[in-house]
């Protein structure tokens, strides 16, 4: 088990690609505190992974509080002992989508409190847990929206590529401390919020949800998206010591999304 007696906090780990590591953690053998909002998702997944062996605690938390993050490192010490991995999933994406001129201010604040503000404040709290270990792993979930604009997308965009810029700042403070931390920026991936996106989308331009899912799968070079079990064995990568020697870099897990990019595609 490459994860064999750690101990990580997933934040937006009730669902999707977070859902997806918190399972993939647990098989691995972690401790896996899921963290999100949504208390009734947290705690199937929690339920979940304690049901096939393994040690998990669901905490509600909304990164955009201080507060409520530090109660989240602080409870997962209390119950664990320790804390050697985290992992900042959560995420603010709004569909309400336009050009600069016309976006609404409040998505754009929003956006960033949570994409990057919590990214930071999550990171600020667990290293002080992980500094007197002298160890410790942060990985920070950026997207393909990080590495290339998508117009009408600039509140996502933006703070996609400010955690990228963040990660490689905050690995070189870390790094002093034996703490590693890297970035993952996953593709179109089948979570339910993207399949939704799709059926809108199909519904929007008059399309059947088949001949969508023809377009997305062919906007990838490996013609289909990931699923979210694939992001997390990344992940679960980068959080082990087979990754023992890489810090500050940027993984992309997007099947070819990023080679390609077609940026009509998606959200307009």
């Amino acid at each position: 088990m490459k994860l064999k007696d750690r101990v990580a906090i997933v934040t937006g780990g009730g669902t999707g690609i977070g859902k997806a590591i918190s399972l993939a953690f647990a098989d691995e053998g972690a401790a896996v505190v899921v963290a999100a909002r949504n208390v009734a998702r947290l705690e199937e997944v929690a339920d979940q992974i304690i049901s096939r062996g393994g040690k998990a605690k669901a905490i509600q938390t909304d990164i955009s509080d201080h507060d409520q993050i530090k109660r989240v490192v602080a409870e997962t010490v209390e119950e664990f002992g320790r804390l050697d991995i985290l992992i900042n999933n959560a995420a603010a994406h709004s569909d309400k989508n336009a050009d600069v001129p016309d976006m609404d201010l409040d998505v754009w604040y929003d956006t960033l409190d949570v994409n990057i503000s919590g990214t930071m404040l999550c990171a600020r709290e667990a290293m002080k847990v992980m500094i007197p270990q002298k160890s410790g792993v942060i990985v920070n979930v950026s997207s393909v929206a990080g590495v290339s604009g998508h117009p009408t997308k600039s509140p996502y965009c933006a703070s996609k590529w400010a955690i990228i810029g963040f990660t490689e700042v905050l690995a070189i403070e870390a790094g002093k401390h034996n703490i590693r931390v890297n970035t993952i920026s996953p593709g179109a991936t089948r979570t339910p919020g993207f399949e939704e996106m799709i059926r809108v989308l199909a519904k929007r331009r008059g399309m059947t949800p088949e001949d969508m899912w023809s377009k997305v799968n062919a906007s990838n070079s490996l013609n289909r998206i990931a699923e979210p079990e694939e992001i997390a064995r990344a992940v679960v990568f980068l959080a082990s010591d087979d990754s023992s020697a890489m810090t500050g870099h940027n993984m992309i897990v997007s099947c070819g999304l990023h080679l390609i990019h077609p940026q009509e595609l998606y959200g307009l």
